[in-house]
């Protein structure tokens, strides 16, 4: 069971964040809070194992809420919820020791899976993020061939769904266009990251571009 704290300063984000959540068997809101100070207390008293952080609160926003919550609980992972997806609330949160960045679109099965993911571990991204990072990074780094022999060891089918990843398209969308079940998808996405050898879809989106592999 993994445990939530909901930091928003409006209610009715709360409780919209809150049936969602509670909607899943294995995940628990175990508190709210309406800024970033309170969620850092409240991750504290209720063991949080994952914390979803809006950005713009009242007193103690979302950004320094992060620092506040890695310092108070160190073992929770922050994930910030927002409607914005601009550059510099991206990079201050992840300086500030995210675990991830969505936006307040995301649909329901998807923030529920970005939360089981951020539990274990694992970084979590909305698209349009993802593909900014990736751009940011490609930017400034020079094309290399590292992953070519990984990626050569992929079958046709998990190639398509690589590339559809590196396009930021999710699960869902990566179904539609080759037309798999979701939790088929999911079984590709699976393989891709063992044969890869990297840990989330960040990272293999990343290798995609550096090895080549999309352009």
């Amino acid at each position: 069971m993994s445990r939530v704290v909901i930091a928003d300063d409006q209610d009715l984000i709360r409780a919209g964040l809150r049936a969602i959540i509670e909607a899943e068997p294995d995940l628990l809101v175990v508190g709210e809070a309406a800024n970033g100070r309170e969620a850092a207390r409240a991750a504290v008293e209720h063991r949080a194992d994952v914390v979803l952080m809006d950005v713009q609160m009242p007193d103690h926003d979302g950004l320094a809420g992060v620092t506040a919550v890695r310092r108070a609980r160190p073992e929770a992972a922050v994930v910030m919820l927002t409607m914005y997806d601009l550059d510099d609330y991206v990079l201050g949160a992840l300086r500030a020791g995210a675990r991830g960045f969505l936006l307040k679109t995301t649909p329901p099965g998807e923030l529920t899976a970005a939360i089981r993911d951020a539990a274990a571990g694992r970084h979590v991204f909305a698209a349009s993020v993802t593909s900014r990072l990736v751009t940011a990074y490609v930017g400034r780094t020079p094309p290399a061939d590292r992953g070519r022999g990984a990626i050569d060891t992929l079958t046709q089918r998990e190639g398509e769904v690589y590339r559809a990843m590196a396009r930021g398209l999710s699960n869902a969308e990566i179904g539609a266009d080759l037309h798999l079940s979701e939790a088929t998808v999911k079984t590709y996405v699976t393989r891709v990251f063992a044969k890869l050898g990297v840990r989330d879809r960040v990272q293999a989106v990343i290798l995609a571009f550096e090895s080549g592999f999309v352009g």
